[in-house]
């Protein structure tokens, strides 16, 4: 196992997504300036539902290996897939020197059709297959897996989610990466029951600033479970309703709260879900008093 990406926590990380249009491209390749001198612990690259993004995560990823001083950790699932299939991907990914890699289940096709027969049920079985994969051909990788503060949503008994998140951590997993959340007091008391759990490994928390009153609404929709406390919402409806600026003020004001009750408590690592946008997440790190994450790993 690799140390990566710990060698001096907290980490502090962003996630991109693979662009569909040339000029995406474009604007990412922008933003990824823009938020290159922060010097991120890592990148994280997502893969879409039923790996509808596979062959532009893989690009993405090699563009950042290849022609960034960036460390990219590539999302990948396993719902339909075969381990030829998974395979094949690794095999690019030890060419490209990925050193980590977030393991998930994933989700189905995106038209709602099911997902075809693959040989993994649960992302545990992607984790030991990551791990096999990496023994037999000498590949220091260091594995991430999700977790989920307020709650899987497809596992209501919160006993038998936490059975879950220690089984990948059982099969190999070194690190967790949460979803995104608002309320703090449920991913405190979340990462107690870990401890409780036995679950030891480092755990990163995953934060999204609210842009607008549309955000609001899509992100419920993306992180099924998050919790709004009434403090933000109340926040929100104070705004007017088509000023998007003051939402997104009220955003970075709560999410930078957030930032420094984690640090004050001893967080592993802040991972910011960028939506390949570069202001909240350089404004919370001015409010925070710093202008490098390096500076944050350094306190």
């Amino acid at each position: 196992m690799s140390d990566f990406p710990f060698a001096g926590p907290p980490s502090v990380s962003f996630e991109f997504f693979p662009p569909k249009t040339p000029r995406g491209w474009g604007l990412l390749d922008q933003r990824i300036d823009e938020l290159f001198p922060l010097d991120p612990s890592f990148v994280s690259v997502t893969y879409g539902a039923g790996g509808t993004t596979q062959e532009r995560t893989h690009e993405l990823v090699e563009r950042l290996a290849h022609e960034t001083p960036l460390d990219p950790v590539p999302h990948l699932t396993c719902v339909g897939q075969s381990k030829v299939d998974i395979d094949r991907i690794l095999e690019r990914y030890v060419e490209a020197g990925v050193r980590s890699i977030l393991a998930l289940r994933g989700d189905p096709p995106i038209d709602g059709s099911p997902a075809p027969i693959g040989e993994f049920t649960h992302a545990a079985d992607l984790v030991n297959h990551l791990r096999n994969f990496a023994d037999r051909n000498r590949w220091e990788l260091s594995i991430g897996v999700a977790g989920f503060p307020e709650g899987h949503p497809d596992t209501p008994d919160t006993l038998l989610a936490m059975e879950h998140l220690a089984a990948k951590v059982d099969a190999g997993a070194d690190w967790i990466c949460t979803q995104l959340f608002f309320d703090n007091h449920a991913f405190h008391d979340w990462r107690d029951r870990c401890q409780l759990s036995g679950i030891r490994v480092p755990i990163i928390a995953g934060i999204m600033p609210i842009a607008s009153r549309s955000g609001v609404k899509r992100m419920a929709q993306l992180a099924a479970g998050a919790v709004f406390p009434a403090s933000l919402l109340r926040a929100v409806s104070r705004a007017e309703e088509d000023d998007d600026d003051a939402v997104a003020q009220i955003g970075v004001h709560w999410a930078t709260e957030q930032c420094r009750d984690l640090l004050d408590h001893a967080v592993d690592g802040l991972h910011f879900y960028t939506l390949n946008k570069s202001n909240a997440t350089l404004q919370i790190h001015r409010a925070l008093g710093v202008r490098t994450s390096r500076q944050l790993r350094s306190v």
